[in-house]
């Protein structure tokens, strides 16, 4: 148990710092859109489905998984700056409202897209 609470703290803090990356390199649209943050939330998903297709077909151990999954894609999705950058979006103005709705549904579907190609690439045919 300790040794996968480790595991998953050192994925964390690597998630963590391939998110500010990720932030620092991707630059919002000049309409608000918070395109950076849109990017690391869709990596993380994509990886997540690998990385869970991959330990469904025993490729990769439950220690692997628990500093990928939990750990790496935990640190580098970021669901608080997503909901937090929507809110924004929505106060701002009549034009960012529409930017921050289709931020959200963009972000669902293509998240939603994105674990499913992950999951496919891995090999995992049912889900």
């Amino acid at each position: 148990m300790i040794n996968t609470v480790i595991l998953v703290l050192v994925g964390g803090a690597v998630g963590a710092m391939l998110r500010e990356f990720a932030m620092l390199a991707v630059p919002r649209l000049a309409d608000g859109f918070p395109m950076d943050i849109f990017v690391a939330n869709i990596v993380a998903a994509f990886l997540l489905g690998l990385v869970t297709a991959l330990h469904s077909r025993k490729v990769l151990s439950d220690s692997v998984n628990a500093m990928l999954g939990t750990g790496v894609m935990g640190g580098l999705s970021t669901f608080s700056s997503f909901v937090y950058a929507s809110v924004v979006l929505m106060a701002a103005s009549t034009q960012s409202a529409l930017v921050a709705v289709v931020y959200v549904v963009a972000s669902i579907v293509v998240g939603y897209l994105a674990v499913v190609a992950g999951l496919k690439l891995g090999g995992q045919e049912k889900m």
